[in-house]
């Protein structure tokens, strides 16, 4: 059917008369299912302890952080719409083929420790909630992720649609949350000017901006766009990159909400008192608990069940586009489902301190940013494969300064991390 001069592919039998606003709504959705990155419980655990230990110091860390994600993003899904490839098919039909393998399994291990992460966040949630042992809660979100991936055999949009709904309620429990906070307006807006107070803030810094750019999620988005709603005509790519940018600025800006709603909230209730245990999960929901209520301990535990449940879904989605697209490979969706489960598990088993495990996860992932985001810079500025929507020069600077800061602050994690 056409909307516009936009085709928009339908499943056989739903084909219906759409509105103008019905037409640029069916833009919307793949930004949605990127942006879960952005709030997974790694973001949980780094925003509360950046908030806990130094106030609103690092505000501005959190805002720059998400314009960079917003740039980052964008020009990952123009990449798709412009070649009709994800990331993974244009690595393996640019790059010579050794090189086309190392990127394949740096990105499979990028794949696990994303996972990693996710369901030890989910499952810390149901003990939480219901006091439910580790690895049981584990087994639990990795079940239930099955669920949610389900959904993509029913078409595109019922998995966006159920992604942006798990992320619309993540959002609503941390704006309760906040509201209830009542943080310091003016002291919030003085963290918007960048600045440091010691050594560890710039840790947590690098933590918060290097964090920012989750390889896995290039990959995924890069695969959402493509021949997602083919175009007819050159206005119809433009008007349909324009709405990629929309879907880009709703879906992060949501996400941003939610990481400064964390920041601010352990501001507010944490900096400058006794609480302890404040740089983990469970300390936080205690803390919250002790300050603010069971009701916003209960938002938290719910937001960070559902954060760890979309993200594990997107996860497993992306170790599914990276083996296709580097290896030309498909498994199925079950195998792949336990190959990612299985380190998760194993930390659990073993007894591993689960935000430490967070931690360390965040480690591997910083590893595989240079080598999602360097080749999405270079092939956003080849015309040759983006045509009418290639980079602007001042688009590709702006891109090579955040793929430099970038890199340059996840050296400096790991070096802290490592001395």
């Amino acid at each position: 059917m056409v909307t516009n001069d936009i085709t928009i592919a339908s499943p056989p039998g739903t084909t219906r008369t759409r509105g103008r606003a019905r037409g640029r709504l069916i833009l919307l959705g793949p930004a949605f299912v990127a942006a879960v990155a952005y709030v997974d419980p790694g973001n949980f655990a780094t925003n509360s302890t950046a908030g806990a230990r130094y106030g609103y110091l690092l505000v501005w860390v959190v805002v720059a952080a998400n314009l960079a994600a917003m740039l980052v993003q964008t020009l990952t899904a123009k990449l798709g719409l412009a070649t009709g490839h994800s990331l993974p098919e244009l690595c393996r039909q640019h790059l010579p083929r050794t090189v086309n393998r190392v990127m394949w399994v740096q990105a499979e291990l990028v794949a696990m420790a994303t996972d990693l992460a996710e369901v030890i966040g989910g499952a810390v949630a149901l003990r939480l909630l219901l006091g439910i042992p580790l690895l049981p809660g584990g087994l639990i979100v990795g079940a239930a992720a099955f669920a949610v991936l389900a959904l993509r055999a029913r078409g595109f949009r019922a998995f966006e649609i159920a992604i942006a709904v798990l992320l619309g309620v993540i959002v609503l429990a941390f704006a309760v949350n906040l509201l209830t906070a009542q943080p310091d307006v003016s002291a919030a807006a003085g963290g918007l000017l960048p600045r440091m107070q010691s050594t560890d803030s710039m840790v947590l810094a690098a933590g918060i901006l290097g964090a920012t750019v989750m390889p896995h999620v290039i990959y995924v988005h890069s695969a959402l766009t493509p021949n997602r709603i083919p175009a007819t005509s050159e206005s119809a790519r433009r008007t349909i990159a324009k709405g990629i940018r929309v879907d880009v600025l709703i879906a992060l800006g949501a996400a941003g909400v939610v990481n400064l709603a964390m920041l601010l909230i352990a501001a507010t209730t944490f900096h400058g008192t006794a609480i302890p245990g404040t740089d983990t999960l469970e300390g936080v929901h205690a803390g919250l608990a002790g300050t603010l209520g069971a009701g916003a301990a209960l938002g938290f535990a719910v937001a960070l069940l559902l954060s760890g449940l979309a993200s594990t879904s997107v996860g497993t989605y992306a170790g599914e586009v990276i083996m296709q697209g580097f290896l030309r490979r498909r498994i199925p969706l079950a195998v792949r489902r336990l190959v990612t489960l299985l380190p998760a598990l194993a930390v659990l088993a073993v007894g591993v301190n689960p935000t430490r495990a967070l931690v360390l996860s965040q480690v591997v992932l910083s590893f595989g940013i240079p080598f999602a985001l360097i080749p999405v810079v270079a092939f956003t500025r080849r015309r040759d494969l983006m045509g009418s929507l290639v980079n602007r020069p001042a688009t590709t600077a702006a891109a090579l300064v955040i793929t430099a800061l970038v890199v340059a602050l996840n050296a400096f994690l790991l070096w802290q991390l490592v001395t």
